[in-house]
């Protein structure tokens, strides 16, 4: 079946606030014909986002897919408008991550209806007004687990308790006065009961104790996976840390032209994090269409146990980053973090805040410039340095 062939200077897949905040800033700034494809029937961002986009000159598409690659800059897509094959300058990924469902996620009992991810209740409530139930337990306790008690409030559903097998330090409650919801720090879902409907959850505690919390929905939060399967398709490199595109601080992939932004790197970050991140792609998407080459020798960067990942993980010999995200695989109290490079130490510092494995923390990236072209894979570790000569980076 024939394809109706299109050109644009920049495409964009993906309308989340990565996506739409990179086609706004691309559009204001006259980087040409910028489209944003978005497989869902509407955009994943706020309404005044895909506004803001479109007012700039953007144009969304909804309920279109992009199926593979056709070229290096070549996309096949198919949608309402029938088939397409659409060829751009340079293309931005910002497909976002899904939460691992429940499936996934190893966990025994019976399969009732009522068990949900937080990205399926936000559909469910904010799109299509369905009913979710009347009392729910939300497991996880990251920003996603507080934005789907918001939903569940507001579709009328009663939050029996947020769930999360890491420590709870703070008060053990999240919101304010009576309409506090209670937070089980160091639980873990040990079985869902019922059957055709769900109607409770065995949770277990670190001594092995279990209780039993009557409900008729449970929403899994956290535990993000990228999206990544059309960079994949497309021949980028992946990070095994991250499980998705391998970017460097200009947010270039291995693929010269293709860009990545936002949930797909890594998932987990805050709205605001994926708008700055689209905001910055947008630049260097900029930059490349000036005619900026795009760099050839990449340097990889890889995180220790009990760090889980670190980001940007490819480093441009000469370049500057201005700050790098580090993932811990367990909570981990203000961290000491040694950045090495063949033994020697480029940087060392002890970073604001908790990592845990939904938080990440940030890492300065001065010592970015003084990394050897030549050498091996840099490595960010946990602690001390390892046996060997410090180095002239910055501290």
């Amino acid at each position: 079946m024939s394809r109706r062939p299109r050109a644009v200077d920049v495409l964009v897949v993906g309308a989340g606030p990565a996506g739409l905040a990179a086609a706004r800033r691309l559009a204001a700034s006259g980087a040409g014909a910028v489209e944003v494809l978005e497989r869902r029937g509407h955009a994943l961002g706020a309404r005044g986002a895909a506004r803001a986009a479109v007012r700039a000159g953007a144009v969304l598409r909804t309920g279109v897919t992009a199926t593979g690659w056709a070229g290096p800059l070549v996309l096949d897509t198919t949608g309402p408008g029938g088939l397409e094959r659409i060829t751009a300058r340079a293309v931005v990924l910002a497909t976002g991550a899904r939460e691992r469902p429940r499936g996934a996620r190893l966990v025994p009992g019976t399969r009732p209806a009522g068990v949900l991810t937080g990205g399926e209740l936000d559909q469910a409530v904010h799109v299509y007004g369905q009913y979710v139930g009347t009392r729910a337990l939300v497991v996880g306790a990251d920003p996603a687990a507080f934005r789907a008690v918001r939903a569940l409030r507001r579709a009328g559903v009663q939050v029996a308790a947020l769930v999360t097998e890491e420590p709870w330090r703070r008060p053990g409650a999240f919101g304010p006065g009576p309409a506090a919801v209670p937070v089980l720090g160091g639980t873990a879902v040990a079985e869902l009961l019922g059957r055709g409907r769900l109607s409770g959850v065995r949770l277990a505690g670190r001594d092995g104790r279990t209780t039993t919390v009557a409900c008729d929905t449970v929403v899994f939060t956290g535990d993000w996976i990228p999206e990544h399967e059309l960079a994949r398709l497309g021949g980028a490199e992946l990070d095994p840390g991250t499980r998705g595109p391998a970017v460097d601080g200009a947010f270039r992939t291995s693929r010269a032209g293709v860009f990545a932004a936002g949930g797909v790197l890594y998932g987990g970050e805050r709205t605001w994090a994926a708008v700055a991140e689209g905001r910055a792609a947008a630049g260097h998407v900029r930059d490349f269409l000036t005619g900026v080459p795009w760099p050839g020798h990449r340097v990889p960067v890889v995180a220790d146990a009990p760090l889980r990942w670190v980001a940007p993980n490819r480093l441009v010999p000469g370049e500057r980053t201005g700050r790098f995200l580090v993932r811990a695989q367990r909570r981990l109290e203000r961290p000491v973090l040694s950045v090495v490079q063949d033994g020697v130490l480029l940087h060392r510092q002890r970073v604001r805040g908790t990592a845990t494995p939904s938080r990440s923390v940030s890492l300065a990236g001065g010592w970015a410039a003084a990394v050897d072209p030549g050498g091996g894979t840099v490595r960010v570790t946990l602690a001390g340095p390892p046996p060997g000569r410090r180095g002239r980076g910055p501290r």
